[in-house]
């Protein structure tokens, strides 16, 4: 038994090369449940959307509590949706995997993402690993760790892995599948992800 997952790319989505969508493409191979986040708009993400996209993924997932996969504005995304879902979030969450929190208030923030401004600082209600690069353009060092200091949230530096996206070319990114596996382990016997992932 494995707990589902849900893929939470960032703006733009995520394209065939970025490592969530040949991690999904492995998943699905396996016939493993994961569900991908499906907003009305990639490219003019609205917050109130995002939400309720993040609502109809859960729904299709089922009761078993998912593992969220989340990368960029998806972070800003999870932390948002368990402020305003303090009360399901954590019977549906059983963990959250963010990488390359972006910094809202950062020089790089892209403004048609305003709305995912003002980022609750709450303690998040499910185990969560932050997963960050030394040299990401849309978050720094010190962000990132600010943001699972507040959030409650273990913390990983990978190295220099720029926005650790498809023009970091990590093609499916081990390290990433290694850090996956491991925090998976640390939720519950259920949440693994075989050999390799």
């Amino acid at each position: 038994m494995q707990n589902p997952i849900v893929i939470l790319p960032g703006i733009g989505g995520s394209g065939d090369d970025h490592w969530q969508s040949i991690w999904e493409g492995r998943w699905r191979a396996e016939n493993r449940k994961v569900v991908r986040l499906s907003p009305p708009n990639w490219d003019e993400p609205g917050l109130e959307d995002w939400l309720v996209a993040l609502d109809d993924a859960l729904k299709h997932i089922g009761e078993e509590p998912a593992v969220l996969v989340a990368h960029s504005l998806s972070c800003l995304l999870v932390a948002h949706w368990a402020a305003q879902r303090a009360d399901k979030a954590s019977d549906q969450v059983l963990g959250a995997f963010l990488v390359a929190v972006p910094d809202p208030d950062g020089p790089a923030f892209p403004s048609q993402a305003a709305s995912f401004q003002s980022v609750p600082r709450d303690p998040l209600p499910f185990a969560t690993l932050l997963v960050g690069s030394q040299n990401d353009p849309y978050g720094a060092v010190d962000y990132v760790k600010r943001c699972a200091q507040d959030w409650r949230a273990a913390c990983v530096m990978a190295g220099a892995l720029g926005h650790i996206n498809t023009a970091s070319n990590l093609g499916d990114w081990p390290q990433g599948q290694d850090l996956l596996t491991a925090f998976c382990a640390g939720l519950t016997s259920h949440c693994h992800f075989g050999t390799g992932l």
